[in-house]
């Protein structure tokens, strides 16, 4: 066993001794309420934590359902987005979920379930069928296995739209990119004017390959093609269109498209460097529109435009699309049953019913669930992505589709290659870690 081995083994082990004594404390009913009704107790484990528009309204409906219902207590920890997924791995690991926890659809559900970790939510969908039938297509697709549905999803997230600022182009005399060449020509442009070309802030890894490579690699190889290599279907990441979507990537961070020390920055600060007119373009989530809400001058929000990435020569995949998925939803412990059961379908019912999905689209963020959206609750850049994403079509992010330590490697890979790496020794590595699932 090498030193980092050990060192992992130790980290992890050390949280999960942490934890699991929260977990202990967390699996009780207080019988002391009055009339000798036992107060259930549940533990929420959540990524709404910023100062956002949506995750000021997730936590107020926490609240309000916390003062309508004294009968269950919420042990509740808000964990900052960047580090979110980290902890709920490390108590996967250890096998001492909370009770209740955000997670996203696709690979996190599947391997949540495939260790026994969580249970179906089908008895609170079929006990409430006109909100189960509000949400929208294929909005159950990410958190279902089987027949069996885990969660419910509180957002929609296209992950790879191109904000733009509108004074800016107009003042170099430039056209929003429509195909690869035009970008670099704008990011040649911007460079020389000591603009920022594209803002980005890398720190946690994910936002290039969710943000930029999950969009800009189906345009170069098509959806199959990734389907295929992601479960070994007779295409592999070393293959030629592969090596050239990193290619691509590679050229961005080559011809210095970011903002220096963009592997330092994380993603709040990207939104907020682009949100006060520092760079001409961002290529980000719907997850930028509620921050943008609560931090950008009504003046800013006026420059901002929004569209899909550029074409790309020869490509294969559709360039009007968006990768992305059905938002976050609340999973569920497989611990939790009985009385706490009862209470914990309330608080899920509570964040994604009807009433929640409403006040979340007006706090600037796109949901997968039908309601009208009422443009004067909303940015103007609101409503322009939301017209976008209902006229185009959505295609797969990588780490919704690869394991989580292929995932990963795709992160690390991209880190390195925007920093001068090998598009051909990256593409080896992440073949590897396809391999080993």
């Amino acid at each position: 066993m090498n030193k980092k081995t050990t060192m992992i083994l130790s980290l992890v082990l050390a949280a999960s001794l942490t934890l699991t004594a929260c977990g202990k404390a967390d699996d009780s009913t207080d019988k002391s309420a009055e009339g000798g009704k036992g107060k259930v107790t549940l533990t929420l484990w959540h990524n709404y934590s910023g100062d956002d528009q949506r995750a000021k309204t997730m936590r107020s409906l926490i609240e309000k359902f916390e003062t309508e219902h004294p009968d269950i207590k919420l042990d509740v920890q808000a964990i900052p987005p960047d580090g979110y997924r980290t902890r709920l791995k490390t108590v996967a690991a250890a096998n001492e979920m909370p009770d209740l926890f955000v997670m996203w659809p696709g690979v996190m559900t599947k391997e949540f379930q495939a260790g026994n970790l969580i249970q179906p939510i089908n008895g609170l969908l079929d006990s409430k069928k006109e909100w189960k039938d509000g949400f929208l297509p294929g909005s159950f697709d990410g958190f279902t296995i089987g027949t069996d549905i885990y969660s419910a999803p509180i957002a929609l997230s296209p992950t790879s739209i191109l904000f733009y600022n509108k004074g800016l182009f107009e003042q170099n005399n430039l056209e929003v990119p429509k195909t690869w060449d035009d970008m670099m020509h704008a990011v040649e442009v911007f460079k020389s004017k000591k603009i920022t070309p594209i803002s980005l802030g890398n720190k946690a890894a994910w936002p290039a390959q969710s943000s930029i490579l999950s969009s800009l690699a189906d345009r170069v190889t098509g959806t199959e093609w990734f389907l295929n290599a992601a479960t070994q279907g007779g295409a592999k990441f070393t293959d030629p269109e592969f090596i050239q979507s990193l290619q691509y990537m590679k050229d961005l961070g080559d011809a210095g498209a970011f903002q220096s020390g963009f592997n330092s920055l994380d993603n709040t600060q990207a939104e907020q460097y682009f949100a006060q007119g520092k760079a001409a373009m961002m290529i980000d989530g719907g997850w930028a529109l509620t921050n943008i809400a609560s931090t950008a001058s009504t003046e800013a929000m006026a420059q901002m435009g929004a569209t899909v990435l550029p074409s790309v020569p020869g490509g294969k995949g559709d360039p009007n699309t968006l990768a992305g998925v059905v938002g976050t939803g609340l999973g569920m412990s497989a611990k939790v049953s009985g009385e706490k059961k009862d209470a914990a379908y309330e608080v899920m019912y509570a964040l994604a019913g009807p009433e929640a999905q409403k006040q979340v689209l007006e706090s600037n963020q796109l949901v997968s669930y039908k309601v009208d959206l009422d443009k004067s609750k909303v940015t103007p850049i609101f409503a322009e992505v939301y017209e976008l994403v209902n006229n185009v079509k959505r295609t797969p992010v990588y780490d919704g589709v690869l394991s989580s330590a292929a995932a990963d490697e795709v992160n690390n890979g991209l880190q390195e290659l925007l920093m001068g790496g090998s598009p051909e020794s990256i593409a080896k590595k992440i073949q590897s870690a396809v391999e080993k699932k």
